[in-house]
C-alpha cells in the first residue's frame, strides 16, 4: 500500500511539472517583429492585430488601424434589419471588440463560452444573451477553420435567431472551413482582403469581401506627409 502511495505521489508531481513546461509558449510574434526590423522595415502599418500588446514588440513604429469603421459601414449598407441586430462575440476575448460596434449601431451584444478540448476542436459552448427573433452578427478578428463560428451560427439559429452573419477581419479559411461555410446556415461570411479571397469567393457564394486598400493607401500617404493616422481609427476612407 505504502508503494501505491508513492506512485500516486510521483505521478502528480511529474504531472505538475509537465504542467509548467507545457505553459511555457514561444512569442513568435516578436520574432517576426524582429526580422521585419533587421531587414530594414522602419515603420508598420498592420490592421487588427490579434494581441493589441505586439505593437511593444517592435522596436519601429507601429499603426495598427481597425476594420470596425468599415464594418459598420458595411452593416448598415447591407443588413436591412440591422436596427433589430444582436452582436455576438464567439469567445470572452472578443467582448471589447463587439461592445464597441453594439455601442456604436446603439444595439444589444451578446458573448458565447466555450471550452477547448484542444486546439481548433471546441468541447461546448454557452451562450450569454438573448437572441430570440434577432438578426445576430457574429463578429471577430480571424477565421481559420471555421469551426468555432460555424459551432456558433448553429448556437445561435437553435437560440431563435432569424439570420446570422459572420464577419471576420482576416479570413485564413484552412482545411475543411469552406466546407464548413458551405454547409452552415450563415446568410453571408464577410471578411476584408488582408488576405487574398479572390479563390475563397469562387468556392462558397456565402463570403464576400470588404475592400481596406484605401485605408491602407490613405495611412500611407498620412505617415510619408507627417499627417495624423489616428483619424482612420473611426472613419472609413473611400
Amino acid at each position: 500500500p505504502s508503494n501505491s502511495n508513492d506512485v500516486e505521489r510521483n505521478v502528480e508531481k511529474w504531472k505538475s511539472i509537465e504542467w509548467k513546461f507545457r505553459s511555457r509558449a514561444p512569442i513568435s510574434a516578436k520574432l517576426v517583429a524582429n526580422m521585419l526590423s533587421v531587414a530594414g522595415a522602419d515603420h508598420i502599418i498592420t490592421m487588427d492585430l490579434h494581441a493589441s500588446q505586439i505593437q511593444g514588440f517592435f522596436d519601429i513604429p507601429v499603426d495598427n488601424l481597425y476594420a470596425e469603421p468599415a464594418v459598420l459601414k458595411w452593416i448598415k449598407e447591407n443588413i436591412v434589419e440591422w436596427r433589430n441586430s444582436i452582436i455576438v462575440s464567439p469567445d470572452a476575448g472578443g467582448a471589447k471588440r463587439v461592445t464597441s460596434i453594439a455601442d456604436r449601431l446603439n444595439v444589444e451584444f451578446a458573448l458565447i463560452h466555450k471550452e477547448r478540448k484542444k486546439a481548433n476542436e471546441v468541447a461546448s459552448m454557452v451562450l450569454v444573451g438573448d437572441v430570440k427573433d434577432r438578426v445576430a452578427i457574429l463578429v471577430d478578428d480571424m477565421a481559420d477553420t471555421c469551426g468555432t463560428i460555424c459551432h456558433a451560427a448553429e448556437k445561435l439559429t437553435e437560440a431563435g435567431a432569424t439570420k446570422v452573419y459572420a464577419i471576420l477581419t482576416h479570413g485564413i479559411f484552412s482545411g475543411p472551413a469552406i466546407t464548413r461555410i458551405n454547409n452552415a446556415c450563415f446568410e453571408a461570411v464577410v471578411v476584408t482582403n488582408t488576405i487574398p479571397q479572390d479563390g475563397h469567393m469562387k468556392d462558397c457564394s456565402k463570403i464576400q469581401c470588404i475592400d481596406v486598400s484605401m485605408m491602407f493607401a490613405e495611412a500611407v500617404r498620412r505617415t510619408h506627409n507627417g499627417e495624423s493616422v489616428s483619424y482612420l481609427f473611426s472613419n472609413v476612407v473611400l
